[in-house]
Protein backbone atom coordinates (compact mmCIF):
# COMPACT_ATOMS: atom_id res chain seq x y z
CA UNK A 1 0.00 0.00 0.00
CA UNK A 2 1.14 3.90 -1.04
CA UNK A 3 -0.28 7.08 0.60
CA UNK A 4 -1.76 8.39 -2.12
CA UNK A 5 -2.76 12.06 -0.36
CA UNK A 6 -4.54 13.09 3.01
CA UNK A 7 -7.17 14.98 3.46
CA UNK A 8 -6.00 18.48 5.17
CA UNK A 9 -6.58 21.64 3.02
CA UNK A 10 -3.43 24.11 2.67
CA UNK A 11 -4.27 27.68 4.18
CA UNK A 12 -0.48 28.73 2.50
CA UNK A 13 1.40 28.24 -0.53
CA UNK A 14 3.90 25.44 0.65
CA UNK A 15 6.73 27.26 -0.82
CA UNK A 16 9.45 25.39 1.36
CA UNK A 17 8.20 21.96 0.53
CA UNK A 18 8.69 22.47 -2.83
CA UNK A 19 11.93 24.01 -3.12
CA UNK A 20 12.93 21.12 -0.66
CA UNK A 21 11.58 18.32 -3.24
CA UNK A 22 13.64 20.43 -6.44
CA UNK A 23 16.85 20.89 -4.80
CA UNK A 24 16.51 16.74 -3.61
CA UNK A 25 15.91 16.03 -6.99
CA UNK A 26 18.44 18.39 -8.59
CA UNK A 27 20.95 16.94 -6.64
CA UNK A 28 20.23 13.36 -7.65
CA UNK A 29 20.18 14.28 -10.91
CA UNK A 30 23.62 15.95 -10.49
CA UNK A 31 24.86 12.67 -8.80
CA UNK A 32 23.39 10.72 -12.17
CA UNK A 33 25.08 12.43 -14.58
CA UNK A 34 28.68 11.82 -12.84
CA UNK A 35 30.89 8.84 -13.77
CA UNK A 36 30.62 5.66 -11.33
CA UNK A 37 34.17 6.34 -9.56
CA UNK A 38 33.45 10.14 -9.21
CA UNK A 39 30.05 9.39 -8.24
CA UNK A 40 31.04 7.16 -5.04
CA UNK A 41 33.70 9.47 -4.19
CA UNK A 42 31.22 12.16 -3.78
CA UNK A 43 28.52 9.67 -1.65
CA UNK A 44 31.64 8.61 0.15
CA UNK A 45 32.73 12.17 1.28
CA UNK A 46 29.30 14.05 1.44
CA UNK A 47 27.11 11.14 2.35
CA UNK A 48 27.10 10.32 6.46
CA UNK A 49 30.04 7.92 7.19
CA UNK A 50 29.58 6.87 10.73
CA UNK A 51 33.41 5.56 11.41
CA UNK A 52 34.95 8.45 9.82
CA UNK A 53 33.76 10.04 13.24
CA UNK A 54 34.29 7.18 15.39
CA UNK A 55 37.82 6.67 14.03
CA UNK A 56 39.44 9.26 12.85
CA UNK A 57 42.83 7.68 12.52
CA UNK A 58 41.08 5.44 9.69
CA UNK A 59 39.41 8.81 8.57
CA UNK A 60 42.32 10.55 8.32
CA UNK A 61 44.35 7.33 6.21
CA UNK A 62 41.29 6.86 4.01
CA UNK A 63 41.50 10.48 2.95
CA UNK A 64 38.10 11.96 4.54
CA UNK A 65 38.96 15.45 5.53
CA UNK A 66 39.46 16.71 9.72
CA UNK A 67 36.20 18.24 11.61
CA UNK A 68 34.43 18.08 8.63
CA UNK A 69 30.57 17.90 9.76
CA UNK A 70 28.79 19.00 6.76
CA UNK A 71 27.85 15.49 6.05
CA UNK A 72 25.57 15.71 8.43
CA UNK A 73 23.46 18.10 6.25
CA UNK A 74 24.31 17.64 2.89
CA UNK A 75 23.83 13.61 3.29
CA UNK A 76 19.88 14.51 3.66
CA UNK A 77 20.00 15.97 0.33
CA UNK A 78 21.55 12.53 -1.60
CA UNK A 79 19.42 9.23 -2.22
CA UNK A 80 20.81 6.08 -3.95
CA UNK A 81 18.26 5.42 -6.83
CA UNK A 82 15.36 6.76 -8.53
CA UNK A 83 13.14 4.91 -6.58
CA UNK A 84 14.77 6.42 -3.25
CA UNK A 85 13.98 10.04 -4.07
CA UNK A 86 10.63 9.76 -5.72
CA UNK A 87 9.35 7.91 -2.21
CA UNK A 88 10.70 10.09 0.10
CA UNK A 89 9.70 13.51 -1.64
CA UNK A 90 6.28 11.94 -2.39
CA UNK A 91 5.98 11.81 1.69
CA UNK A 92 7.91 15.04 1.55
CA UNK A 93 4.66 16.39 -0.53
CA UNK A 94 2.19 14.35 1.39
CA UNK A 95 3.57 15.56 4.65
CA UNK A 96 5.85 18.54 4.79
CA UNK A 97 2.76 21.10 3.20
CA UNK A 98 0.53 20.44 6.34
CA UNK A 99 3.54 21.41 8.92
CA UNK A 100 5.00 24.08 7.13
CA UNK A 101 1.44 25.57 6.83
CA UNK A 102 1.72 25.41 10.93
CA UNK A 103 5.12 26.62 11.13
CA UNK A 104 5.93 28.71 8.33
CA UNK A 105 8.85 28.06 5.85
CA UNK A 106 11.69 29.35 7.70
CA UNK A 107 10.58 27.63 10.71
CA UNK A 108 9.84 24.21 8.47
CA UNK A 109 13.43 24.40 7.16
CA UNK A 110 14.76 25.00 10.38
CA UNK A 111 12.83 21.90 11.94
CA UNK A 112 13.07 20.20 9.00
CA UNK A 113 16.85 20.20 8.81
CA UNK A 114 17.41 19.48 12.78
CA UNK A 115 15.44 16.60 12.66
CA UNK A 116 17.61 15.05 10.10
CA UNK A 117 21.01 16.04 12.10
CA UNK A 118 19.54 14.03 14.90
CA UNK A 119 18.31 11.09 12.47
CA UNK A 120 22.15 11.05 11.45
CA UNK A 121 23.16 11.30 15.02
CA UNK A 122 21.00 8.40 15.84
CA UNK A 123 22.18 6.45 13.09
CA UNK A 124 26.25 7.06 14.22
CA UNK A 125 25.19 6.10 17.99
CA UNK A 126 24.00 2.71 17.02
CA UNK A 127 25.89 1.79 13.54
CA UNK A 128 29.53 3.72 14.84
CA UNK A 129 31.32 0.96 12.85
CA UNK A 130 29.58 1.62 9.37
CA UNK A 131 31.72 2.46 7.12
CA UNK A 132 29.27 2.87 3.75
CA UNK A 133 27.75 6.01 3.07
CA UNK A 134 23.84 6.74 4.80
CA UNK A 135 22.18 8.43 1.89
CA UNK A 136 18.93 10.01 2.14
CA UNK A 137 16.00 12.69 3.56
CA UNK A 138 14.15 9.88 5.26
CA UNK A 139 15.39 10.84 8.44
CA UNK A 140 14.15 14.78 7.90
CA UNK A 141 10.67 13.16 6.76
CA UNK A 142 10.73 11.23 9.65
CA UNK A 143 10.50 13.84 12.31
CA UNK A 144 7.94 15.63 9.49
CA UNK A 145 5.61 13.12 9.80
CA UNK A 146 6.29 13.16 13.69
CA UNK A 147 5.00 16.35 13.98
CA UNK A 148 1.84 15.66 11.76
CA UNK A 149 1.40 12.56 14.24
CA UNK A 150 0.73 14.75 16.99
CA UNK A 151 -0.77 18.46 14.57
CA UNK A 152 -3.14 15.59 12.21
CA UNK A 153 -3.58 12.65 14.45
CA UNK A 154 -7.05 12.05 12.65
CA UNK A 155 -6.97 13.55 9.68
CA UNK A 156 -7.19 10.78 6.73
CA UNK A 157 -4.28 9.55 4.42
CA UNK A 158 -5.58 8.36 1.13
CA UNK A 159 -4.14 5.01 0.70
CA UNK A 160 -3.50 3.24 -2.93
CA UNK A 161 -3.70 -0.48 -2.68
CA UNK A 162 -1.05 -1.59 -4.87
CA UNK A 163 -2.07 -3.76 -8.24
CA UNK A 164 -5.90 -2.61 -7.88
CA UNK A 165 -8.22 0.02 -8.62
CA UNK A 166 -8.81 0.59 -4.89
CA UNK A 167 -8.11 3.68 -2.57
CA UNK A 168 -9.08 3.61 0.96
CA UNK A 169 -8.72 6.42 3.66
CA UNK A 170 -7.36 5.28 7.23
CA UNK A 171 -6.92 8.00 9.84
CA UNK A 172 -2.98 9.47 9.76
CA UNK A 173 -2.61 7.84 13.23
CA UNK A 174 -2.83 4.30 12.05
CA UNK A 175 -0.86 4.95 9.03
CA UNK A 176 1.95 6.76 10.73
CA UNK A 177 1.43 4.09 13.92
CA UNK A 178 1.85 1.28 11.17
CA UNK A 179 4.85 3.33 9.30
CA UNK A 180 6.77 3.21 13.37
CA UNK A 181 5.55 -0.24 13.65
CA UNK A 182 7.47 -0.92 10.54
CA UNK A 183 10.57 0.07 11.69
CA UNK A 184 10.87 -1.23 14.72
CA UNK A 185 10.26 -4.66 13.25
CA UNK A 186 13.41 -3.29 10.49
CA UNK A 187 15.94 -2.74 13.96
CA UNK A 188 14.37 -5.31 16.35
CA UNK A 189 15.25 -8.46 13.71
CA UNK A 190 18.64 -7.35 12.57
CA UNK A 191 17.13 -6.09 9.18
CA UNK A 192 19.26 -3.15 9.73
CA UNK A 193 22.30 -4.33 9.36
CA UNK A 194 24.52 -2.71 6.57
CA UNK A 195 25.97 -4.92 3.77
CA UNK A 196 29.15 -4.30 2.53
CA UNK A 197 29.33 -1.99 -0.64
CA UNK A 198 25.74 -0.70 -0.01
CA UNK A 199 24.50 2.17 1.16
CA UNK A 200 23.37 2.06 4.94
CA UNK A 201 19.55 1.93 5.38
CA UNK A 202 19.49 4.04 8.57
CA UNK A 203 16.51 2.27 10.36
CA UNK A 204 17.09 3.83 13.70
CA UNK A 205 17.80 7.48 12.00
CA UNK A 206 14.39 7.26 10.99
CA UNK A 207 13.27 6.50 14.78
CA UNK A 208 15.57 9.11 16.13
CA UNK A 209 13.54 11.79 13.32
CA UNK A 210 10.47 10.33 14.07
CA UNK A 211 10.74 10.99 18.10
CA UNK A 212 12.83 14.47 17.30
CA UNK A 213 10.14 15.63 15.42
CA UNK A 214 7.41 14.52 18.02
CA UNK A 215 9.48 16.54 20.68
CA UNK A 216 10.66 19.52 19.15
CA UNK A 217 7.36 20.25 16.77
CA UNK A 218 6.16 22.78 19.55
CA UNK A 219 9.11 24.77 19.51
CA UNK A 220 9.05 25.46 15.52
CA UNK A 221 4.90 26.47 15.72
CA UNK A 222 4.42 30.03 14.74
CA UNK A 223 1.25 31.54 17.05
CA UNK A 224 -0.54 33.07 14.43
CA UNK A 225 -1.02 30.19 12.19
CA UNK A 226 -2.13 27.88 15.06
CA UNK A 227 -4.79 30.38 16.39
CA UNK A 228 -8.57 28.93 16.79
CA UNK A 229 -10.13 29.83 13.35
Amino acid sequence: MIPYRDTVPLRYTPWMTWTLIAINFAVFIFNELQDPPALRTFQYLHGLVAARYVYPEWAAASGFPANDYTPFITSIFMHGSWLHVIMNMWLLWIFGDNIEDRMGSIRFLVFYLVCGVIAGLAHLYTNPDSVTPALGASGAIAGVMGAYYFLFPFARIVIWVLFLPLFVEVPAIAFLGLWVLVQLYRVTTGVHAPSEGANDVAWFGHLGGFVAGMALYRLFLLKARNEPD
